[in-house]
């Protein structure tokens, strides 16, 4: 089916953009040297030593990304991949339409998917703006916390979507896929209500850090496995 075959090619995408953008900003950090005095000299607070931070930690996402010149690829690069999360989130709505014959009664996905993306947008545009306003700082947690809770909430009920109505569309699918997605976001969901109180606390820093580093990930690994879920060529229902 033609919205099968989007899904994919979308889904692929949106796995490939933040995690290639994510980890040359990284690369970037951590290798300041070889752009010293030249145009894209990497500002200092975005200067790091050797890490691996999925491991260690021991630089957060955030410092990363925000300076000069790291952030020239990271905002595009999540408007990117903001947009592609839109297109998504539209093209399984059209998907679940056709095989409930024109009608989708549930488009709850939809709203939270959607509102992941613009809630992506907005911290893209506000990364590296910094007022000493402790509001300001208040409005980006609420920016950065609105779209894991939005991503994580579509993501879980587009799965309980699926799993009601897999008997419709089981020759379309790998069933071994559809599991390890209902385990990837089960995962998700309990680490996010679980490291709820240490994020909020000022201790345990490398831990934290390692913590979003592979959430990231983890978020991300929801649409290679979509891309993965669909056969390729499905036709028509």
């Amino acid at each position: 089916m033609e919205d099968i075959n989007r899904i994919r090619k979308i889904s692929i995408w949106i796995f490939i953009v933040p995690v290639v953008v994510l980890n040359s900003c990284l690369f970037i950090s951590v290798n300041a040297h070889l752009l010293q005095d030249t145009t894209f000299q990497v500002d200092a607070i975005g200067v790091s030593s050797f890490t691996v931070p999925y491991i260690d930690g021991k630089v957060s996402i955030s410092r990363s990304v925000r300076t000069y010149p790291t952030y020239l690829l990271f905002k595009p690069g999540m408007i990117i991949t903001a947009i592609l999360l839109i297109k998504y989130w539209i093209a399984n709505n059209r998907l679940f339409q056709a095989i409930n014959d024109g009608t989708n009664k549930n488009k709850h996905f939809l709203l939270f998917g959607v509102g992941s993306a613009i809630f992506l947008i907005s911290h893209s545009i506000f990364l590296g703006i910094n007022f000493e306003s402790d509001l300001y700082k208040f409005f980006r947690r609420f920016i950065l916390l609105g779209f894991i809770i939005f991503e994580i909430v579509a993501q879980a009920l587009l799965v309980i979507n699926i799993v009601k109505i897999k008997k419709k569309i089981e020759s379309f699918f790998n069933k071994k896929i559809l599991i390890l997605k209902i385990i990837l976001v089960s995962v998700l969901a309990f680490v996010a209500i679980l490291s709820a109180p240490i994020l909020n606390s000022s201790e345990y820093t490398h831990f934290k850090h390692a913590l979003e580093w592979n959430y990231f990930i983890g978020v991300v690994s929801f649409y290679l496995l979509t891309f993965l879920f669909w056969k390729k060529g499905s036709v028509s229902f």
